[in-house]
């Protein structure tokens, strides 16, 4: 089933970066869609406890905060829409998007869809996430303060993430497959000043130690191959993420590591296109800066549309 209705603007992906697209353009008058595969929130759904949002002194759930932006942007005339969304048509006028609630036209799209942190792949390790399991130090690292954690990873985000639980907690170990770090030399001479942080090199993670939440890891030293215990209280994942683009892959420019193409403008490579929050390319993915960038797009859409390009 086609829509023949045409949105001002479509978003697709309901988390923070896609429902402040939604609020700012509802208030400026733009008839507005959120196309959303599941519910609000993205990843912020999934974070129990957040502390460094403005404006909750007490913090607030992920969930909790999704809710009360999506109510925000609907008070104002947004619309969602529960749907998969299967292919896009971003070249055409107006552009196209086809889901699994039929096919939805639009003269702007924003994306919002998130990148997922990469898993370890390791037995139990989603059953401990929020119990000791965690993917974003910045996020979840003041939960660890003057505790034992492990980092594992080798690239800027493990170190970056090393250096900030260097900070917090008691001790911090640094778990890497090869012998040397790829951050980039900015992070070498920190981490090893840090007093509280140790390497592990030629090392892997095979195995969680848990009770009712993670007391340990099992770490496989890959050059001989001997496998020993490790107690601590906290493990943070920072392999990398997995940008959610397969939809725009062929028709938007995309960085080496999947993300698209989008400056502080939030533009892509196709007019009438802007991408938000995790998904685009950018130094710091928060929940924070994905806000921002959905305000950004709204600015840009709107010159855009007046422009009648």
């Amino acid at each position: 089933m086609t829509h023949g209705h045409i949105y001002d603007m479509i978003i697709v992906g309901g988390g923070p970066g896609g429902y402040t697209a939604a609020l700012y353009a509802a208030r400026a008058g733009l008839d507005t869609l959120v196309l959303e595969k599941l519910s609000a929130g993205g990843q912020m759904a999934l974070t129990q406890q957040i502390d460094n949002y403005p404006g909750f002194e007490d913090s607030v759930d992920g969930f909790t905060l999704a809710e009360k932006m999506q109510a925000q942007a609907e008070r104002f005339g947004a619309r969602t829409e529960y749907a998969q969304v299967e292919r896009l048509d971003l070249t055409a006028s107006p552009k196209v998007l086809e889901t699994s609630e039929g096919t939805f036209l639009g003269k702007t799209v924003v994306l919002a869809t998130g990148a997922d942190p990469r898993k370890l792949g390791v037995d139990h390790e989603e059953a401990l996430v929020g119990r000791g399991v965690a993917y974003c130090a910045a996020c979840d690292g003041m939960f660890y303060r003057g505790k034992t954690v492990v980092v594992v990873g080798g690239g800027n985000s493990a170190a970056a993430d090393a250096l900030l639980l260097s900070r917090i907690a008691k001790k911090v170990i640094l778990v890497h497959r090869r012998d040397a770090l790829r951050a980039t030399k900015i992070y070498h001479e920190p981490l090893k000043q840090a007093e509280n942080l140790e390497f592990r090199w030629n090392s892997a993670i095979t195995g969680l130690l848990y009770g009712d939440r993670l007391t340990g890891v099992q770490l496989k030293n890959l050059n001989s191959g001997e496998v020993f215990n490790l107690d601590c209280d906290g493990l943070f994942i920072s392999v990398g993420r997995t940008p959610a683009t397969e939809l725009v892959r062929g028709q938007l420019e995309l960085d080496p590591g999947g993300y698209i193409l989008a400056g502080e403008t939030t533009e892509t490579s196709i007019p009438g296109v802007f991408a938000v929050g995790d998904v685009r390319t950018k130094r710091l993915r928060q929940v924070v800066t994905a806000v921002s960038d959905g305000a950004v797009a709204v600015h840009m859409a709107e010159e855009y549309l007046a422009g009648g390009t």
